[in-house]
């Protein structure tokens, strides 16, 4: 049976920065860490059909982990971003109120948002905030200039090229089936036949994290969490948008209500919305939601022509937390939580993901204990 110091499941934002992190925090050399990646690249899932939005982490309640690392985590990457060259933009967004029982919702995200330690918010009467965004229709707003977006694949190619340059290897095709936890280490059983032991390892699998960490023998039942699933569709302009910041409605229940997004290419996009499904790979856009896309957006901007939305793309929300229940928070659970030396599950990591993923790789190291 081989033999390695570390593994880290899923080659997605979040697995190849808390790979980088590891990696760099062993001694050179010292210890020898792999990435295995089930499929035949990296950032195939939930990392490659997101919005590439950098968040300022306006929402997220107080305290909890997605507000902690989402500020953390947006600093952090601002600064490995510019430094490493990739290629972003700090275009800003506009939260936007459509009717009055929405105005005071705004200065409630403002407190929250502050709360959070995000101080750079500034309230918007409907003639300031049509200043900024001339097609933009509301009654007052909030302007986060610290929001951004971000070429995604190109930050995952740094993190992979990062971890690989200190010595890691990332491995495709290398689907893990079960686990056993000894004494010993933990014995990874592949979809091969193949046997790998490890002296620590993280399931950071997404969509399928809790399937997997089901299969862990030794990893007591109450740890896994049920996985939920909570599709997010896109539409996308045909011809020119007339925004040069993103434009976000007063959040709505399990997610932020159709958006209006950028890339740093100029397409415009809108979503994502929410729709609770059954499985992680019904990844066909529903076009049964056009209509109602043509009717939120217009709620902000009046003047969307007609037949301008085409289907873009779907993606997969890993919920840890059912449609009726309060969002559930970050999960970044290690050996203090359930026992088992050397592993740390991630679960329902969603948005803020990409923006945190630099911070979740530190706090996956301290829950390792390097």
């Amino acid at each position: 049976m081989d033999k390695v110091d570390g593994v880290i499941i899923g080659a997605g934002v979040v697995g190849l920065a808390v790979a980088r992190a590891l990696v760099t925090a062993s001694p050179f050399g010292a210890r020898e860490w792999m990435v295995l990646e089930a499929t035949d690249a990296i950032g195939t899932g939930t990392s490659s059909r997101n919005s590439e939005v950098i968040h300022a982490g306006i929402y997220y309640p107080q305290g909890s982990l997605k507000a902690k690392l989402c500020v953390q985590g947006r600093v952090q990457l601002y600064d490995y971003l510019q430094t490493n060259g990739i290629a972003h933009k700090k275009c800003g967004k506009l939260i936007v109120a459509t009717h009055e029982s929405q105005v005071a919702t705004l200065q409630a995200i403002q407190d929250k948002a502050h709360a959070n330690g995000v101080d750079d918010l500034v309230h918007l009467d409907a003639q300031q905030a049509k200043s900024l965004e001339p097609a933009l229709s509301c009654l007052a707003a909030l302007h986060s200039p610290s929001t951004g977006i971000i070429d995604s694949h190109a930050y995952m190619l740094s993190l992979q090229g990062d971890f690989e340059n200190a010595g890691g290897l990332v491995a495709f095709h290398a689907s893990v089936e079960s686990a056993d936890c000894t004494p010993e280490g933990i014995v990874l059983h592949m979809a091969d036949g193949t046997e790998l032991m490890t002296q620590t390892l993280v399931n950071a699998a997404g969509l399928t994290a809790p399937w997997l960490a089901a299969k862990f023998n030794g990893l007591a039942k109450q740890y896994v969490p049920t996985a939920y699933f909570a599709k997010g569709n896109y539409f996308t302009l045909s011809g020119r948008s007339p925004f040069s910041r993103l434009i976000y409605p007063v959040p709505e229940a399990a997610g932020l209500g159709v958006h209006l997004t950028l890339d740093l290419g100029g397409q415009t996009k809108f979503g994502p919305d929410v729709q609770w499904v059954e499985r992680p790979d019904d990844l066909a856009v529903s076009m049964a939601h056009e209509e109602a896309f043509y009717r939120e957006v217009r709620k902000y901007w009046p003047d969307l022509p007609d037949s301008s939305l085409q289907p873009g793309y779907a993606g997969m929300r890993p919920k840890i937390s059912a449609p009726h229940e309060v969002a559930a928070d970050f999960c970044i659970q290690g050996p203090a939580q359930h026992g088992v030396k050397g592993l740390v599950n991630l679960f329902g990591i969603e948005s803020p993901g990409l923006t945190s993923s630099l911070a979740i790789g530190e706090e996956v190291r301290k829950a390792l204990e390097f």
